[in-house]
């Protein structure tokens, strides 16, 4: 109960933050350049609280159904406007007032999401050092020269202090389908240039798995094999497995750390594993079943169970990393540009179909997101909705009528013509716009929901 109350309250100040930020900037422009506000409102649907100030036209609105949120202005199209106020209303304005206005939100957005990372590299990051331990034979990275004991200190042009730095600059320039340098540095302090293949990083899923499909991965500490979640309905949780259980042995076989767990449970699918335990203080004997799934064409076995990370472990392969007020305004920059683009790259790449559509979330993807940052600690959940409010600003970007991209797509055409699209070509425009999106916005759902069913 406490856990959905704290995904639905991360998911709700998300919403609020992003959807206020980006109407403000519509509401602002527009008011610096003359045009008359009538509402402001976060949310559709019926007023929840509506107020006035003094001398002000324009009437501010929190709504029942926070999923979005609009600026009414001024405008014949909508209503008559007394003749007095013709030169207030939006449809009168000159075309790169109207485009201005328009294009206001999502630069909103992108600037909220550039002062987000600012914050966040001025007050520093903690990381893991990047430093790569097994790489697998015949994987990509071994291919290119990769060797246990590399310490990554650029990828491309970018410095990589961290290992989360490694995965957001090779996934970011290695998406693309070019050949990508990797600069290490070896156990003795020579440095060299690792060149990872462009054709095959182009057949990569792009996502959190990138550097394991690559086979880059950071050398990590032996995990005691502790059980530090059960999922409900899983075979660990069938078989009586509970958070706290240590893992002795299966089979007779000794289990060494919680990798060699994974590798027994992945290489015995469908088949009765007996399992040797400790449990306060006591040992215990339990049947386990693991379940047969299907990874990348082949057959794993799977328990629903996770790990408990021991206090420290990673202590002395912590680092901190912090930025003054200049560098961390061109991190931040740098920051916006490489998720802009690795989004509109991961969008394409669906759009062909050579990325998996796990890629969209719905309200539930988003709310689980929002609740699993916040209980990381603020900068987590900081970072998460910078993350949120760039592909905010790019999906209303999309030339899609009824987003803000699709009245810049009326606008661009208007430029071309020198007159605007009639009414009737709006408004059909706007049906199509609005098919488009509850189709995607079912799906998305579709999606979600199959991920919460498994």
């Amino acid at each position: 109960m406490l856990d959905l109350l704290l995904k639905l309250s991360a998911f709700l100040v998300a919403i609020l933050v992003l959807v206020t930020v980006h109407e403000f900037g519509h509401f602002w422009v527009a008011r610096r350049l003359g045009v008359k506000v009538l509402r402001f409102s976060i949310g559709f649907g019926r007023a929840l609280l509506s107020w006035r100030r003094r001398d002000d036209p324009t009437e501010y609105v929190l709504a029942a159904i926070p999923l979005g949120g609009y600026v009414k202005m001024l405008d014949e199209r909508e209503e008559p406007v007394p003749e007095a106020e013709l030169h207030l209303a939006f449809n009168r304005q000159r075309l790169w007032v109207r485009s201005a206005i328009v294009m206001a939100g999502p630069a909103f957005n992108f600037l909220l999401a550039l002062v987000l990372y600012w914050l966040l590299f001025m007050a520093g990051q903690s990381g893991l050092t990047p430093e790569i331990g097994e790489v697998p034979p015949q994987s990509i990275a071994a291919d290119a020269g990769f060797e246990p004991g590399d310490r990554v200190l650029a990828v491309g042009d970018r410095p990589t202090p961290t290992w989360s730095a490694v995965w957001l600059a090779t996934l970011s320039e290695g998406i693309g389908g070019e050949d990508l340098g990797i600069r290490v540095q070896r156990p003795d302090g020579s440095e060299q240039m690792r060149v990872l293949a462009g054709d095959r990083l182009a057949e990569l899923e792009p996502g959190q798995g990138f550097l394991d499909a690559i086979g880059l991965q950071r050398v990590s500490p032996a995990i005691p094999a502790v059980i530090g979640e059960v999922v409900p309905g899983q075979p660990a949780a069938e078989a009586g497995l509970e958070t706290g259980d240590h893992i002795l042995a299966i089979d007779g076989v000794e289990i060494d750390d919680w990798q060699h767990l994974v590798s027994i449970v992945q290489a015995h699918p469908d088949e009765r594993l007996r399992v040797t335990l400790a449990r306060d203080g006591e040992r215990v004997l339990l049947d386990l079943h693991p379940r047969a799934v299907e990874v990348e064409g082949e057959t794993s076995g799977r328990i629903g169970a996770g790990v408990e990370y021991p206090d420290e472990i990673w202590a002395d392969q912590e680092v901190w990393v912090r930025y003054g007020p200049i560098d961390a305004v061109l991190e931040a920059g740098r920051r916006v540009v490489d998720v802009s683009m690795l989004t509109l790259r991961i969008v394409g790449k669906m759009l062909v179909g050579t990325a998996s559509v796990e890629n969209i979330s719905s309200p539930i993807g988003i709310a689980n997101a929002a609740g699993e940052t916040a209980s990381y600690g603020l900068a987590s959940f900081v970072q998460f909705l910078a993350l949120l409010s760039v592909s905010l600003g790019l999906i209303n970007l999309f030339p899609i009528p009824v987003l803000d991209g699709g009245h810049l797509l009326y606008f661009a055409i208007e430029g071309v013509l020198g007159r605007p699209l009639s009414e009737a070509v709006q408004e059909q425009g706007q049906r199509v716009g609005i098919a488009l999106l509850i189709a995607l916005m079912t799906f998305a759902f579709y999606v979600d929901l199959a991920k919460l069913l498994g």
